[in-house]
């Protein structure tokens, strides 16, 4: 996380406008609060981090539609394969669509995990590709992701 924040500082230097910004902070925000509750293996706090009309699209192209759709999606996985998992991320890039819209890429790497059958399913490397939309509060909130896993042995690009 701390990355995330050397990147916004060296933005400010750089003469972006304090809006830009702000709104890259409150991506890290969002950003921060997917990985509590995913850490906290809460599919509510989870489902928080997307608009209403949200669409997610896991590893595996498994979907689900709307903040409740999500939650209902991770509620039986929190409490099963992932229950001791531990994810972290790293915000790779962010780029402005529009005032409203941004597309994010947030690096990921994910521990404590269960295969289907129960056994360890070791250290895992991923991208999420996130939409985000900007609220009308000034926060960003995720409207479409699409996870992806790493090849093993592949490492988060040097920024």
């Amino acid at each position: 996380m701390s990355f995330f924040f050397f990147n916004v500082a060296s933005e400010a230097r750089a003469g972006s406008t304090d809006a830009r910004v702000a709104d890259r902070v409150a991506i890290g925000q969002t950003m921060a609060a997917f990985m509590n509750a995913w850490n906290a293996h809460d599919a509510h706090a989870f489902g928080l981090a997307f608009t209403p009309d949200a669409d997610f699209t896991n590893v595996l192209g498994a979907t689900a539609h709307g903040r409740a759709g999500i939650e209902s999606f991770h509620a039986p996985v929190f409490a099963t394969i992932f229950k001791d998992s531990h994810l972290t991320g790293a915000i790779r890039s962010v780029r402005f669509l529009t005032a409203e819209l941004a597309a994010v890429d947030v690096d990921w790497q994910m521990s404590g995990a269960q295969s289907p059958s129960g056994s360890p399913a070791g250290l895992r490397k991923g991208l999420l590709d996130w939409i985000m939309q900007r609220q009308s509060d000034g926060s960003w909130l995720i409207a479409i992701m699409h996870n992806t896993n790493l090849p093993s042995g592949n490492t988060i690009p040097p920024k």
